[in-house]
């Protein structure tokens, strides 16, 4: 025992005296080794055990925006923040949100079946067969009635509609069956819609998500036959948020839309549905043979149709105002309590919500708990720190996104960082936001230890892509990296608001891999589910707290705020590339396919019996003139440089910062274009957004990328003007503050 003893002060001295010769980002020595043993004192306080009890407490009940349940959890997350010493209030806002009167599914011919759309409540599971559970549907799908030929659409993406017009199929007036995955799910009806579908079916297909995948609940992880993914269809590309506010928080008072005049709800009936009421269905169809990579694990033989294969599809909606209540608690700053580092999760579920957010709105709470203990202390953070629980994530990021536009000019003004979390699994660190601040969440993520392997998150990551690497080249170029790179963001999380509408700096961290996803948006998604799939022992979720809450602590207390703008214009850079090769493959790749059409290849090569789409000629690609955005790039790098040198030459000293602090975490704003983006002009972010026909997905510089994905060439040379004028100003404003 004396040996373990010594052994053990041994290991921690070393530790201590690694701390204290550690030098932080941001941070001179001597606050370095002060901010080092603060983390220290943080992670002592947090508790698996406590984040477990969490979890199966705010999960015991069905709790989507405007049920009885939800506004129950609201309150117990408000309780909690209140007492670990947060100055804490719900913050009220009046939405719109549909469920569902009528839903009906029939088959009409050849033979007759009726959809079940109901899952099924399993013995092992015991919240699964609670009362108060929304139905199996869609929201933000439009009410209708309508009956047609049905069309198998496999993902339902615009290249597979052009696929479907190559074989001379077309879905006007009919309706679409779609697989779920590739894209988000909104995207499928949205273009759906634009090829004249009357309606649209979504289904989880085996090979995506069951028992192709492995073992299907309650077994094991994957969808089981009448699993079913409920969720937004909400065209959150236009905009998020309250449809009927667009631009404006949704207080008890604001101005309203006319629903008919919201453009972000469908204009067709749109239901998803399990892959037991699927089945029936795609056997029933007649047609072409689906395309090799359009075929799923059902025991069936995928035809496309269409023929005698006629639905009927009824949906009614109860468009109901409801209130969203977040929850915000408040650490006022010691020093600079004007500058505030904000926390987010979103609290609301489709059903019990375990996993789709309570796993990361657990962990949130624990971070907060740790934080109020060191306040017990006499501890204060120099920067005000603010713990928000957001409410109508789910449907369309409601509570946020009224969050964000009701304190806009507020949170531009103040905000020095929003960090993100959401639903939570075992397996790899992942990290997503501002390119300014990826060396810092590098730095981070190399002190956590990952809990099943015990090298650092970091590592894991790093072994975990050399290891899926396709070619030696990439593995090696994974390995030479010095930085961890962080990914781009899209949407389909509460972070979009902050950093594509207000140019806040925004980080959004997480873990997983290894949990499977059967459970998404479904009854199953469950604590019982939960602790044996997802995280057991919860020790994920004690990873996730560490990750944030050095985040959020290093960034409350930093002498210099640890942003490297140099990573940005590397990344930047590597955007521009990107799109010049864009345009010069299309070019290229046009040119061959012209030349071949023009000499009848195609269609002596094709085989009618094989029903493959043969290409068509199309316009040729013109010269694009992309010497603005080059300039402004390298414009850019030069004023990123420049300030980099003052910055470490700040970091060493123990002056106030104060000025130049607020120079920097307002220079996202920078990025900021007046105008928008075309044609949805919510969003303001010239460098990140989510795609129009992607959803989550991120489209970066998506003016000048979806313009020549779209062969728009006149908006392609006008957008390049405009993301470069941004660029331009960015570096026009880093150059001022290096001065």
């Amino acid at each position: 025992m004396k040996k373990l003893f010594t052994l053990s002060l041994l290991v921690f001295a070393t530790a201590y005296t690694q701390a204290q010769q550690k030098t932080l980002m941001g941070f001179t020595p001597a606050s370095s080794a002060k901010q080092l043993q603060t983390e220290q004192q943080f992670d002592q306080s947090l508790n698996a055990t406590r984040i477990g009890e969490t979890l199966k407490d705010l999960s015991m009940y069905p709790h989507h925006i405007g049920s009885p349940g939800g506004k129950v959890v609201a309150e117990k997350i408000l309780a909690k923040l209140k007492s670990y010493g947060f100055d804490a209030h719900l913050q009220p806002y009046k939405v719109l949100f549909p469920t569902p009167k009528t839903r009906v599914l029939e088959m009409t011919g050849p033979t007759k079946y009726t959809a079940v759309l109901k899952e099924a409540a399993l013995t092992e599971d015991l919240t699964s067969s609670q009362a108060g559970q929304l139905p199996t549907y869609n929201a933000w799908s439009a009410d209708g009635d309508v009956t047609g030929q049905l069309v198998f659409v496999n993902y339902g993406l615009p290249d597979d509609y052009e696929t479907l017009a190559a074989m001379g199929i077309d879905v006007k007036g009919k309706i679409v069956i779609a697989k779920y995955g590739k894209s988000w799910r909104g995207i499928k009806p949205k273009v759906a819609y634009e090829h004249g579908a009357i309606g649209c079916i979504i289904y989880s297909d085996p090979k995506d998500d069951g028992y192709y995948a492995g073992d299907v609940y309650p077994k094991g992880a994957y969808k089981n036959e009448t699993g079913v993914q409920r969720g937004s269809v909400m065209d959150m590309v236009i905009y998020p948020g309250d449809p009927l506010t667009p631009g404006i928080g949704a207080t008890e008072n604001a101005k309203r839309l006319d629903r008919k005049d919201a453009t972000t709800i469908l204009k067709i009936p749109v239901l998803p549905i399990s892959y037991q009421d699927a089945k029936p269905l795609l056997a029933a169809l007649e047609g072409p043979v689906a395309p090799d990579d359009w075929r799923g694990a059902l025991p069936i033989t995928y035809h496309i149709g269409p023929g005698a294969t006629t639905v009927h599809l009824k949906l009614e909606f109860n468009w109901d105002m409801v209130t969203a209540y977040d929850v915000i608690g408040t650490i006022k700053g010691s020093t600079y309590p004007d500058e505030w580092v904000l926390r987010g999760n979103h609290h609301d579920g489709w059903v019990n919500g375990a996993d789709d957010p309570l796993s990361g709105q657990s962990s949130l709470l624990d971070e907060a708990k740790a934080l109020g203990d060191m306040l017990k202390t006499g501890w204060k953070p120099k920067r005000t720190i603010v713990y928000c629980a957001w409410d109508g994530e789910e449907p369309g990021l409601l509570g946020s996104t009224e969050y964000v536009e009701d304190h806009d000019k507020e949170l531009q003004q103040k905000a020095v960082v929003y960090i993100n979390s959401d639903d939570i699994s075992r397996g790899f660190y992942h990290a997503g936001g501002s390119h300014a601040l990826e060396k810092f969440i590098g730095e981070v993520s190399e002190g956590i230890t990952d809990p099943e392997t015990n090298v650092t998150v970091a590592e894991r990551k790093k072994a975990h892509e050399v290891v899926n690497a396709a070619t030696s080249k990439a593995k090696k170029e994974i390995l030479d990296r010095k930085t961890d790179p962080i990914s781009a963001l899209g949407s389909g999380s509460d972070f979009s608001s902050f950093l594509q509408h207000l140019g806040v700096p925004t980080l959004d961290i997480g873990y997983g891999g290894e949990g499977g996803g059967g459970d998404y948006h479904s009854i199953y998604d469950s604590f019982a589910d939960y602790q044996r799939f997802k995280d057991p022992g919860f020790v994920y979720g004690v990873a996730l707290s560490k990750t944030i809450g050095h985040t959020v602590l290093r960034m409350a207390n930093a002498d210099v705020l640890p942003f490297d703008f140099r990573s940005l214009s590397t990344t930047l850079n590597g955007y521009g590339k990107e799109v010049i090769e864009l345009a010069n493959t299309m070019r290229e790749a046009t040119a061959m396919q012209n030349q071949l059409v023009k000499s009848n290849a195609f269609n002596l090569a094709a085989d009618p019996t094989k029903h493959i789409a043969t290409p068509v000629a199309k316009g040729e690609v013109p010269a694009i003139d992309f010497s603005a955005l080059t300039a402004s790039l390298d414009a850019l790098k030069a004023s990123a440089n420049k300030l980099a040198v003052v910055m470490n030459t700040a970091s060493a000293t123990t002056v106030d910062h104060k000025a130049l602090n607020e120079t920097i975490y307002r220079a996202e704003q920078q990025l900021l274009s007046p105008e928008g983006l075309p044609r949805r002009p919510w969003y303001k972010h010239s460098i990140y957004a989510p795609g129009f026909y992607t959803g989550y997905g991120v489209k970066t510089m998506p003016g000048i990328r979806e313009a020549i994905e779209q062969r728009n060439w006149p908006e392609a040379q006008q957008q390049i003007v405009a993301v470069s004028a941004t660029i331009n100003a960015l570096a026009a404003y880093l150059d001022k503050a290096a001065m």
